[in-house]
């Protein structure tokens, strides 16, 4: 019997997974398991559950029962399947940690004592809550991997039978797995894990989004037929011409995969075309590399797409080829080659370490030991200041992907995905990191926000007296790097961000008719653990901390109640010079909720751009022109334009819908500018007033969701005047 045939049984009556069962699975593996151990606890389990019920109305204990079977997909050991059918004993039950560890063993007891743990943290909505408990959760973690193991299962079944439980809790546990217990599997390499976890909370966090991509996945079968079996025929086809043997394997991308996908590129998904994932698992690493040439051979690459986890392995153990090719009929292609061994490691993650085969230990060369791939992620950790600072890092380390930089002198040096020179700088040495003033890439100079590429060369340029720049912060995309940035901020510019901080604030209370006296900036600092009431000014003036949170800190009910207050046009922008009047940039056309930086002009005020535009860098060698600008918390009136740059198809009635659709936002729409007429389509620009960023993301959003749209982008033009 295998794991998912027993979990369909277990959707019946009580012990639809009976003791046989669950042995069967464990056997399956490892014929030398402790049989009368595991018969022991499953009994001892039953009996400590009896009487005790699900939502669904099924006896408790299918629960613990299901976990454990979950368990066995990954061919765990003995202490951890009991661990599994143990899990909830001593929280919900009679038995105590001595009972367990009289009856299974001090290691036992020990790992169900850790899971109880994490259970009980009950991680919070409240980001601080959240922040601190993820903190723990990562101690907890660092005793013994297997405890999160069981807690990943022990979510993984939750959510798999998420639909018994009340709406807003099924909501509230939805969030959470998507925000902390996805991408936890992901960097631990379990990703097939992951992507289950992903798609069962998008199916309750937004329901109509993933019956959306469902509904597109039925039209585009309908239209062009199962494709996934054709193209496994043509890989294969290739492979026997080459005369290598190996087995392919295809399968549809999950919807949350996509959407994500979709959300990422601002693309519809007509526009998506790597909707398909192939699998060419090898026998030895020499033909994975003879795998891609022959279908390199056979078909276009595409640029971008390849990457080498062979010969740069992930931290976690992961290994394999990706690469993107134009296959049948010019649609993209994903195709990942690795052995078997490696294929095994990129199933079970951190936890092939623990795998049998053959009623041993596999030895398998590319498992990672769990101690040291703990050890590498806590170093990353270590220098977080305080919890909210450590689940920065946590989160950006958990979505990300990888690049391999070289030094000058060809070192290799890993970063994740959109990482920046300033990184790259942190990520050789933070005195390196404080003195940078450029850098070159491929031996041309760049601006500092540039997003490096796998394989380039980066050379820092420094410079004594250089250092961090407050913008850098948005730059930076590495939580070394941040958070050396703003100890160094701090530090150096503390009088400068104490007083910003204390015109955002004195502009956030007169919001509600409040003052910011410095009682209440102390009692603020009291309430959110900062030593003082200037580290309050200090943060806010960093942008660590929101004004408009202090204020919610002490004043909840009032913050609440003016919500819907509309910030005055002339208290847009705070940390303007005295008197002065801001224009914003046409080339970048920023709006509330994006950072932003100001240029200073002689008897103008400040021209305010996006932290992110392009033509900052004509300003880089004259820094005193810059000042720090934000938008003030709160509603913003709908007046700030932006220009959408659509193409849509020249059919009747086409851009009447889109209109439609803007206006049904709350947007107006102040020009409209035909650029481009074909017969088949046209493109425009449309100048939208909005009110801030997610104002726009809503207009661009149902925009783009129309059928006759072939693209969607906004328009920046560095040739615009202000």
């Amino acid at each position: 019997m295998t794991a998912e045939a027993a979990l369909d049984r277990s959707h019946g009556a009580e012990d639809a997974i009976d003791a046989d069962d669950l042995l069967s699975l464990v056997q399956n593996y490892n014929p030398n398991t402790n049989e009368a151990l595991i018969r022991s606890a499953f009994a001892y389990g039953r009996e400590m559950h009896a009487g005790q019920t699900r939502h669904s109305g099924e006896p408790y204990f299918t629960h613990p029962v299901a976990v454990a079977a979950i368990l066995t997909e990954q061919q765990l050991d003995d202490a951890t399947i009991i661990t599994a059918l143990l899990h909830d004993t001593i929280e919900d039950t009679r038995s105590t940690y001595s009972e367990v560890a009289e009856r299974f063993g001090e290691e036992v007891a020990e790992l169900v004592d850790g899971v109880t743990k994490l259970t009980n943290l009950q991680l919070s909505n409240r980001e601080s809550k959240q922040a601190e408990n993820f903190r723990k959760l990562f101690m907890a973690m660092s005793k013994d991997l297997r405890v999160i193991l069981v807690k990943l299962a022990d979510r993984l079944h939750n959510m798999r039978t998420i639909r018994h439980m009340r709406p807003e809790k099924q909501r509230q546990k939805a969030q959470e797995t998507m925000d902390i217990f996805a991408p936890l599997a992901g960097r631990m390499g379990m990703h097939w894990m992951r992507e289950e976890l992903e798609d069962l909370s998008f199916r309750v966090v937004n329901p109509e989004a993933r019956s959306s991509i469902l509904r597109r996945f039925i039209t585009l079968q309908r239209e062009t037929g199962d494709v996934i079996p054709k193209i496994t025929d043509d890989i294969e086809a290739v492979l026997e011409k080459h005369d290598i043997t190996a087995q392919v394997f295809g399968r549809a991308k999950k919807p949350y995969s996509i959407w994500r996908k979709m959300q990422d590129k601002k693309l519809a998904f007509s526009r998506l075309s790597d909707i398909y994932g192939f699998r060419v698992i090898a026998a030895t690493e020499d033909d994975c590399y003879r795998i891609l040439g022959a279908i390199h051979q056979r078909w276009k690459s595409v640029p971008g797409r390849f990457k080498d986890y062979i010969s740069q392995p992930k931290s976690n153990g992961y290994r394999s080829i990706h690469t993107t090719v134009s296959g049948r009929d010019g649609k993209r292609v994903e195709v990942q080659i690795r052995t078997r061994q490696m294929h095994e490691v990129a199933e079970a993650g951190v936890a092939a370490h623990w795998a049998y085969r053959d009623g041993v230990r596999a030895e398998n060369p590319f498992a990672v030991d769990p101690a040291k791939w703990l050890e590498s992620l806590n170093e990353r950790f270590e220098n977080a200041e305080d919890h909210d600072e450590f689940l920065e890092h946590v989160k950006l380390e958990m979505y990300s992907d990888q690049v391999f930089c070289f030094t000058p002198k060809g070192d290799v040096v890993k970063l994740p995905r959109g990482a920046t020179p300033i990184d790259f700088a942190y990520s050789i040495h933070t005195r390196i990191g404080h003195s940078c003033v450029g850098a070159k890439v491929d031996g041309i100079r760049v601006p500092l926000w540039t997003r490096l590429k796998n394989g380039q060369s980066v050379d820092v340029i420094t410079a004594e007296g250089q250092t961090p720049q407050a913008t850098w912060i948005d730059i930076a995309t590495t939580g070394r790097a941040k958070a050396a940035i703003r100890r160094s901020l701090r530090e150096v510019d503390r009088d400068r961000y104490i007083k910003l901080g204390r015109e955002l604030a004195r502009v956030a209370f007169e919001q509600y008719g409040k003052k910011a006296t410095d009682q209440a900036l102390s009692t603020a600092a009291k309430a959110l653990a900062l030593p003082s009431a200037e580290d309050v000014l200090a943060r806010i003036g960093s942008a660590e901390l929101s004004a408009r949170n202090v204020v919610q800190e002490l004043y909840p009910e009032l913050a609440h109640t003016d919500e819907g207050a509309v910030i005055e046009e002339t208290r847009a922008v705070i940390g303007l010079p005295p008197g002065a009047r801001t224009q914003r940039a046409q080339c970048c056309q920023p709006v509330p909720g994006e950072r932003i930086i100001g240029i200073t002009y002689p008897g103008k005020g400040p021209l305010v751009h996006a932290i992110d535009c392009a033509a900052l860098a004509a300003f880089d060698d004259q820094p005193d022109r810059w000042i720090d600008l934000h938008w003030t918390d709160g509603r913003h009136a709908a007046i700030h334009n932006v220009t959408m740059d659509v193409t849509i198809s020249n059919e009747n009635g086409v851009l009447g819908r889109i209109c439609t659709l803007i206006g049904e936002q709350n947007a107006n729409i102040s020009d409209l500018h035909f650029v481009d007429r074909k017969p088949d389509f046209f493109r425009l620009l449309i100048d939208v007033d909005v009110r801030d960023a997610e104002h726009l993301h809503a207009v661009m959003i149902a925009v783009e969701a129309e059928a006759d749209v072939a693209t969607l982008d906004r328009f920046r033009d560095l040739d615009r005047r202000p």
